[in-house]
């Protein structure tokens, strides 16, 4: 694989100006439509528009950096235009009007879709399927994408002739200069709608909502995404669909923290079970899993249960860690609190308790 600061033609230090930079200048001289017999143009763009979703995502450019690769599911993805669609609108974008030449009529893609999605550690570890309802622009089911009421087709416009453009032509001391500009009244379409679909009002498209089935696959975390392809807005002139991205976020869970494929929780213990061993229930995310603690135990400790932590979407299981809280009692009874002197006196301890308060003493009375 070739390294993606070579492709833009930048070092490793370059800004996130300098990589925007040089990804527009890049995609104006690569772009398959302009190289239409360059036979390599589209892996080329395809390699620009790869670097260029790395290094332009600051956590995936970090990772990069670091390990000179990124991981499947915030790695680039295959190729597309970034809802773009041909080069005619990539010009567009660079120079806010279309060049003479280019055909007007040409399919435009639809543009890329986002939706954030939350889901429960659980959901992340099992997999699952959820159903979600987005709103998009979609080809209008009255006109049929024409832009046109049914029984009507497009004009040619009056102003330019059909031609998109309009001319001005103006005298100089320097010579006769002429202007091209796109025609005010068609937009450069060269077509002019005398009685436009009321429904989609001649744009041929019309927002809808549509419910989509998510399937999201064991051992997901937040950040990464999921494309569904051909589910983002509608083309126009017959372009293909856009792409739909789900971007995931697991939810905050109240027992375990994430930590990569491992997951951590907290577990309370008393000072005897500390101090003589025994064994307790630690959580895990398919139920409760028996685990022996040693005698001795201290504050802190961790006891690993292995393969019972996340999945990991590329195999394998990460691993679960259990830290032990020591609880020391607060109200101890006056029995108890004897057998801990004796204890004390055992071990060669030297206690010093506190003089009890009036209160206190009175409590030990009533017990």
């Amino acid at each position: 694989m070739r390294d993606y600061y070579d492709i833009l033609g930048l070092d490793s230090s370059a800004s996130q100006d300098e990589i925007k930079r040089a990804f527009r200048r890049l995609a104006r001289e690569h772009h398959p439509d302009v190289k239409k017999n360059d036979p390599q143009a589209g892996e080329r763009f395809k390699e620009i528009n790869e670097a260029y979703q790395v290094l332009s995502d600051p956590q995936r450019r970090s990772q990069y950096d670091q390990f000179g690769t990124v991981s499947p599911m915030t790695a680039a993805e295959e190729f597309r235009d970034f809802g773009l669609g041909s080069f005619n609108d990539i010009f567009d974008m660079f120079f806010g009007r279309r060049p003479a030449g280019m055909d007007r009529d040409a399919p435009v893609r639809g543009t890329d879709l986002r939706y954030d999605l939350e889901i429960s550690l659980e959901d992340a570890a099992r997999g699952v399927e959820r159903e979600i309802e987005i709103e998009r622009l979609d080809t209008c089911p009255s006109c049929f994408g024409t832009g046109a009421e049914r029984g009507s087709t497009p004009e040619t416009c009056p102003t330019c002739r059909g031609s998109g453009q309009m001319r001005y032509s103006q005298r100089t001391a320097l010579g006769s200069f002429t202007q091209i500009t796109t025609c005010n009244q068609c937009g450069g379409a060269g077509t002019v709608l005398r009685h436009p679909c009321k429904q989609c009002r001649g744009s041929g498209r019309t927002p809808l909502k549509k419910t989509l089935t998510v399937t999201i696959p064991k051992g997901v975390d937040t950040g990464m995404r999921l494309r569904l392809t051909g589910e983002g807005e509608a083309g126009e002139r017959g372009g293909e669909r856009g792409d739909l991205y789900v971007f995931l976020d697991v939810a905050p869970h109240p027992v375990f923290e994430r930590r990569g494929n491992d997951l951590v929780c907290e577990i309370p213990i008393s000072i005897t079970q500390a101090a003589l061993g025994d064994e307790v229930d630690v959580p895990t995310l398919d139920g409760p899993a028996v685990h022996a603690i040693p005698a001795g135990t201290q504050p802190d400790d961790v006891v690993t249960i292995p393969g019972k932590g996340m999945p990991d979407p590329r195999g394998g299981r990460g691993d679960l860690h259990a830290r032990l809280r020591v609880r020391v009692p607060t109200n101890l009874s006056a029995e108890e609190r004897r057998l801990l002197q004796e204890l004390a006196k055992l071990r060669g301890e030297e206690i010093k308790p506190q003089k009890k308060k009036l209160t206190d003493k009175v409590k030990d009375l009533l017990q």
